[in-house]
């Protein structure tokens, strides 16, 4: 009998130590979790800070480009407009080309000569080079035709810009090899057309060539998913 209780006692010893520190096991877990989690969380924190400066960082270049654009170009003689939002200059295609046509005006050569030298100092300097990733000369059109034809129209139009200021006859030969690094032609046809002060669809206004950049919106976007470790 003796043996038999004291067989029992010291089981119920033994489960009685176990559980203590199986619980003391259990907690321990419990707060690495918790502190690890706190890491974590700490350093997400850092990594969502660092994408927020990134961002501010290349919409202060954006802001300050804009500007800069406004300011050399909107009083200009050259009659052109620039776009508060994108910084894209816009001109009536009257100043390069005929009515239906995609052959540059003999006029237009000087115009070009004036604008683009003017127009790369401010997007390729001070410092700005590195966040361009893309200068597109794009053509529009007004609704008179089909879309293709006008697609073809307007494409080629932005062509005959580009293949000039690449070309031979271009007297700034220095600034062409950014231009060979950077620059593309592309066609809107008539999909973006413009209207007038009324808000009434304009043929006139729809009709232009649009001078943009395009940041190195992937480049950050990648940087930014790499921040997050996505």
């Amino acid at each position: 009998m003796n043996t038999k209780y004291h067989r029992l006692f010291k089981r119920d010893t033994d489960e009685g130590h176990f559980w203590p520190s199986f619980t003391d096991l259990l907690t321990t877990v419990l707060l690495c979790f918790i502190l690890i989690f706190i890491t974590m969380m700490i350093i997400k924190s850092l990594q969502i800070e660092e994408m927020k400066r990134t961002i501010d960082q290349i919409m202060g270049v954006r802001a300050q480009l804009v500007n800069e654009m406004k300011e050399e170009f909107s009083d200009s003689e050259l009659g052109i407009e620039v776009d508060e939002k994108t910084g894209a200059i816009i001109f009536n295609t009257d100043i390069l080309f005929e009515f239906d046509e995609a052959e540059l005006k003999p006029e237009s050569f000087a115009f070009l000569d004036e604008f683009v030298p003017t127009y790369l100092d401010i997007l390729l300097g001070s410092g700005y080079e590195e966040y361009v990733a893309e200068i597109i000369i794009e053509g529009h059109t007004d609704r008179n035709g089909s879309y293709l034809y006008n697609l073809e129209l307007a494409q080629e139009r932005a062509y005959s810009v580009a293949s000039y200021i690449l070309g031979e006859d271009f007297p700034y030969k220095n600034i062409q090899s950014h231009l060979e690094e950077k620059l593309t032609v592309n066609s809107k046809s008539f999909s973006d057309n413009r209207t007038d002060e009324g808000g009434n669809y304009s043929a006139d206004d729809s009709r232009r060539v649009e001078f943009k950049f395009r940041l190195k919106d992937e480049e950050i976007l990648n940087k930014t998913r790499e921040i997050l470790g996505e």
